[in-house]
């Protein structure tokens, strides 16, 4: 087996088990429950072309923002065709990560941090990728009663695969009107994973689109990213904010973010579906007790090394300690506890110009305007970064 990229690995293997594809099927969904995904579903390559349709306008309008690997060779993304023109079949694969308690509740403690809940167990990718290759190698291993090949490529949310789509394609679930899959059975908490095949397997038929006139998902959001139903604009999502966003938070956007320091569950735990929804079996997804609600005077003060240690295995380190503690900046702003503004104070020092700046914003909205004013006096000009002083500027 070699792997192309992250993600994404080709294995070869001749034939089929058996000349029934039903029954292949049928052994293929009970290895996928076996290897612990609780729900596969199999498309057809050219079944989300509509899908397709939406994409092109979503980067015509700029709405991915900096994502600009999103708009690169686009037409790769919008058939599974483009990516891989041998491809006959599509499995989609589910692994539930259902929350133990309500995402939204740590909404109300201003002075811990919310993080969402698919970034407070181990990182997705690398568990998901690891049982794809194994249902992959099961397929291949298992092709061997024909002569025709078996080719197949793994991939997880690293490639240009449209993969919520696709879901749907496969009766996994719907895309919800904050373009994130729903599914009936798990609700809002899915991680997806895709086998493309040249083997031609029997169709799940699509699933159906169950929102009716509910729009819960778009009244909770709090920059209001979505400007229409199933349309998202990535550039007011706390989502891409937080974790995209490689520059300041802009001022816009700042008081709406509350004590979000990585991704936002709201639109996903606001969906009515989620009273069906299951708490998630993997223990390697669940939540870590230290990353459930931590202190945000704690998170502060991490140096590199100990954010690197805090989130080893995690999704949160890929966004950097500089990044990670732009946003705490921002929440103790938001956090109404004056007591943290000592914390604020002592980030004013540190190297990165990014945490600087968010430490600016926290005091000016944690002190009176003479104190800050007495402060910017006396940091202008010992700042070496623009950006910092306009922070200082705008503080006053």
């Amino acid at each position: 087996m070699a792997g192309r990229r992250a993600g994404v690995a080709d294995l070869r293997g001749p034939g089929f088990l058996t000349n029934d594809p039903t029954e292949l099927k049928a052994q293929l969904t009970r290895e996928a429950r076996a290897l612990g995904f609780d729900c596969i579903g199999i498309t057809e390559p050219g079944t989300i072309e509509q899908a397709g349709a939406h994409f092109l306008e979503f980067i015509a309008s700029g709405g991915h923002g900096d994502m600009d690997w999103l708009a690169a060779q686009p037409e790769r993304r919008v058939d599974p065709r483009g990516l891989w023109p041998d491809v006959r079949s599509v499995i989609m694969l589910g692994v539930n990560y259902g929350p133990d308690q309500d995402p939204l509740a740590i909404l109300k403690q201003r002075t811990r941090a919310a993080i969402s809940v698919y970034a407070q167990g181990d990182d997705y990718h690398d568990l998901i990728k690891k049982r794809l290759k194994a249902l992959a190698r099961w397929l291949v291993a298992a092709a061997t009663r024909e002569v025709k090949t078996c080719d197949v490529k793994v991939f997880v949310d690293t490639a240009a695969v449209m993969e919520k789509p696709l879901a749907q394609a496969a009766h996994l679930g719907w895309q919800g009107k904050h373009t994130n899959l729903v599914s009936r059975e798990f609700g809002s908490w899915l991680f997806l994973g895709a086998i493309y095949t040249t083997l031609d397997l029997p169709r799940d038929s699509a699933e159906i689109d169950h929102c009716g006139s509910c729009q819960a998902c778009l009244d909770i959001c709090p920059t209001s990213a979505f400007p229409a139903p199933y349309k998202l604009d990535a550039r007011r999502c706390i989502s891409y904010l937080t974790i995209e966003n490689k520059g300041p938070i802009p001022q816009e956007f700042r008081k709406a973010i509350g004590n979000r320091i990585y991704g936002c569950d709201d639109c996903l735990a606001a969906c009515p579906w989620n009273k069906f929804a299951q708490e998630g079996r993997e223990a390697k997804l669940a939540a870590r007790d230290e990353l459930r609600a931590p202190g945000l005077a704690e998170l502060s003060r991490l140096d590199d090394a100990a954010f690197r240690a805090l989130f080893t295995k995690s999704p949160v380190k890929r966004i950097g300690r500089d990044r990670f503690l732009r946003n705490v900046g921002i929440a103790i702003g938001n956090s109404g506890d004056v007591a943290l503004a000592e914390e604020a104070r002592r980030l004013l020092g540190d190297a990165s110009p990014l945490v600087r700046g968010a430490a600016v914003w926290a005091l000016s909205q944690l002190l009176g305007r003479d104190e800050v004013v007495a402060m910017k006096n006396v940091a202008v000009g010992l700042e070496s970064d623009e950006s910092v002083r306009e922070e200082w500027h705008s503080a006053t």
